[in-house]
């Protein structure tokens, strides 16, 4: 969903909210936490489209902000400290179930309550972190939606090398304060030898320390880079994608966001999918079932999105099989 489709769908929210006081006459209105991984509700591109098709879903099974639920919003932007910060107000407001982006936001959230359900989208590895017992039964008060395996991060590498065959080494910008983050650079060190590739780590902690980092990997030739997984990464997006662009490194993202805003090439997910699919646990837990009896689930649908003017400017050449695979293309 656009901007345009999400501002329609949020006035129509706020023009319902009158209709609260009819709702609690003839039945219980309940309440929704979210906390997001984007920057603030003007982060079109990151928080917007996802935010927007879990309400449409959410409205499709009965559920409308303003009418029979109110949803409370967070956005800690990354920020460990303003994640703990916003998961306790939430927790406060005893939301009937938390709706919960990014493994960032999953550990302080789990601080803060064992009782009041949440339903995550968009993390890795959700058992290796804790958050879960097992994928097909949770057990606890937490279920919903992997980003995706870490193998899917070798595929990374392997994209870097189809599309820019030249590249003999990599970084790779990952955060390693996540659990995740330390395994999505495992599965693609794994490979790193075989495809003749060698591989260093960058902290994606603050713009500055990205920079400094990237451009000293960039003095040297023949390099590229691979952007992993995290609410940080997408936070400082513009800062990489204008980075790749300065040194001229071929660059392949975790998510489609990074393209449509100027990045080379994307492989992963489509996290918009996965907030709808959120609505119908959501839905589920309003109406009486657990998180620990709903299995995680892993993605259904992953696309491969490439920028074409993108890489007319780094003076590539995408192979006839990739564009053959793209799910999209950026003319």
């Amino acid at each position: 969903m656009r901007r345009r489709e999400f501002i329609s769908l949020a006035g129509g929210a706020v023009a319902a909210w009158p209709l609260i006081a009819r709702a609690q006459q003839g039945e219980r209105v309940r309440r929704i936490g979210v906390l997001q991984g984007g920057r603030s509700d003007t982060d079109s591109t990151r928080s917007q489209p996802n935010i927007a098709a879990f309400l449409q879903a959410l409205e499709q099974l009965g559920w409308t902000d303003g009418r029979n639920v109110k949803i409370d919003y967070r956005w800690p932007a990354g920020d460990a400290d303003k994640a703990r910060k916003y998961a306790a107000e939430l927790v406060a407001l005893a939301p009937d179930v938390i709706l919960a982006f990014s493994a960032a936001n999953m550990t302080p959230l789990l601080d803060a309550t064992r009782t009041v359900p949440i339903v995550f989208v968009a993390v890795a590895d959700p058992v290796g972190a804790g958050y879960v017992d097992s994928l097909s039964r949770p057990g606890g008060n937490a279920t919903g939606f992997m980003l995706f395996d870490y193998s899917l991060s070798t595929k990374w590498l392997e994209l870097l090398k189809q599309v820019a065959p030249g590249v003999t080494r990599a970084a790779v910008l990952r955060d390693p304060a996540i659990t995740s983050g330390v395994g999505q650079w495992g599965a693609i060190q794994s490979v790193a030898s075989a495809l003749g590739v060698e591989v260093s780590p960058i902290n994606v902690r603050d713009a500055p320390e990205i920079e400094r980092a990237v451009g000293a990997f960039a003095r040297s030739g023949n390099g590229g880079l691979i952007v992993t997984g995290s609410p940080l990464s997408l936070v400082h997006r513009r800062v990489i994608i204008s980075l790749a662009a300065r040194h001229k490194l071929p660059t392949v993202y975790f998510v489609r966001a990074f393209v449509t805003d100027g990045g080379l090439i994307s492989y992963g997910p489509d996290v918009a999918d996965q907030s709808r699919r959120a609505a119908g646990y959501v839905d589920r837990i309003l109406k009486g079932e657990k998180p620990a009896d709903l299995p995680v689930q892993a993605p259904t649908k992953y696309e491969l999105v490439i920028n074409l003017k993108t890489a007319r400017a780094l003076g590539l050449t995408i192979p006839p099989a990739v564009l053959a695979r793209a799910d999209e293309v950026i003319e």
